[in-house]
């Protein structure tokens, strides 16, 4: 039985998504998606701003509430699907590849909403504070639960719920510094095929965990005129030790193991941002910003039994990532503003480590947004991104110890990704 908790072990591994680099979700502010989070460190529009930098909340007087979501719409469409399938648990040289015509064309991953909310009070002259509720890791992947590559994967759902209280305070004129505390809730379900007999008879495992942890924001603002500014934010990153249940059915479903105790250690990246704003004129507003994902933590995933032993670790050797991205605003009137932006994402996942739970590759972003002030105190943005990504491949041998060890076999699959963001917000002064 510690076999089989070594072989379903093995298979747990956080997923990509198509929505960004890795599984860090950009979406956090929908008056930034109009521009493709162009200028998001610098822009401070509205306070939603803030989960980029914090220091840009003091550019906004008095109270202010942000409500807001995100629906992302992604398609990732799975082709040219085969699988050695080992003829017993540990076999490194699978007997014979078997095509995968039932997945030919279907879409693995789900539509989610990602709602998101701020809220600032501005104390005096020089200090603001704020708070915000967001959801920045996160991806649902789905495979039938009869797939080829059933045995690395058939489900994975990952989501975080953070809470981050932030102070601003305005040094000068120019200068404005802000520093926060990220509290953060993570969850993850987890499901694979594994083996469970002699030749290649597989039960099914299912793993659910989760974790609260702490970690930090930092922000700085400079505005170096009435017309342009410059912000520099960061996120750190935030170690998590999940812990969670384990249980393994045999085909006919009856439980082989139930609710064993284990617990994974997962590190999610810090976030460096730096970008730009410039007004042009009192019509025209360009903006540029620079990214950096540092996923280099996610060297590899443990997961330790309940006697404390290291049951399985698999390396993941992902790499750190450059999000660039560049905007314009026009101003038609007092009441609407309109938005475009242009981005490019690296992918975090090295070729030789994607599975099929991290189909991850490059992408280009293209955004468009509004934004219309009701009046003085209510606003609403709306946005739009279309995502896609280059075609990526999956091309596992089966040789790695991890995959020797799980008994999982060779892969072979193609994924062709794209995603529609929509977003719309609301912005209240009092």
């Amino acid at each position: 039985m510690k076999k089989l908790l070594t072989l379903t072990a093995i298979g747990v591994v956080l997923a990509s998504n198509a929505y960004s680099s890795g599984f860090h979700l950009k979406e956090q502010s929908v008056s930034a998606l109009g521009n493709a989070f162009a200028g998001a460190t610098a822009g401070a529009e509205d306070i939603s701003y803030s989960y980029f930098n914090p220091a840009g909340i003091t550019r906004h007087k008095g109270s202010q509430v942000v409500f807001g979501t995100t629906y992302v719409a992604p398609k990732s469409k799975v082709s040219n699907v085969s699988a050695g399938i080992p003829s017993a648990p540990g076999d490194s040289n699978p007997g014979g590849w078997i095509p995968d015509t039932n997945l030919q064309g279907k879409d693995i991953i789900k539509n989610a909403a990602i709602p998101n909310f701020y809220a600032s009070k501005q104390l005096n002259e020089d200090f603001t504070i704020a708070m915000a509720l967001n959801s920045p890791i996160g991806m649902i992947t789905k495979y039938d639960n009869s797939w080829a590559g059933r045995l690395h994967g058939t489900l994975s759902n990952v989501k975080t719920y953070t809470f981050t209280p932030t102070v601003a305070y305005k040094v000068d004129e120019k200068v404005s510094i802000a520093a926060g505390l990220q509290i953060q809730h993570i969850t993850a379900r987890l499901r694979n095929a594994v083996n469970v007999g002699a030749g290649p008879v597989t039960g099914r495992a299912a793993l659910e965990g989760e974790a609260t942890d702490l970690g930090y924001v930092l922000g700085v603002m400079y505005e170096y005129s009435d017309k342009t500014r410059f912000g520099l934010g960061y996120r750190s990153r935030i170690k998590h030790k999940l812990k969670g249940d384990l249980d393994v059915y045999a085909p006919s479903g009856t439980p082989l193991v139930y609710g064993r105790d284990i617990n994974a250690r997962i590190t999610t990246p810090a976030l460096l941002s730096i970008g730009a704003y410039h007004d042009v004129n009192d019509k025209w507003s360009v903006m540029a910003e620079l990214q950096r994902t540092y996923w280099e933590t996610f060297k590899e995933l443990r997961i330790y039994n309940d006697a404390g032993g290291v049951a399985s670790q698999t390396d993941e050797m992902w790499k750190n990532t450059m999000f660039y991205a560049v905007g314009t605003s026009y101003k038609i009137n007092d009441q609407w503003k309109v938005k475009a932006g242009l981005g490019f994402d690296k992918s975090a996942v090295k070729k030789q480590f994607k599975t099929p739970r991290v189909p991850d590759s490059d992408r280009n972003w293209y955004s468009l947004g509004a934004q219309y002030a009701y009046s003085e105190n209510l606003a609403f943005d709306f946005g739009y991104t279309f995502i896609k990504a280059k075609k990526g491949k999956v091309i596992l041998n089966g040789l790695t110890p991890g995959d020797v060890a799980g008994g999982r076999g060779s892969i072979d699959a193609q994924y062709d990704s794209k995603v529609h963001i929509f977003g719309a917000a609301v912005t209240y002064k009092f």
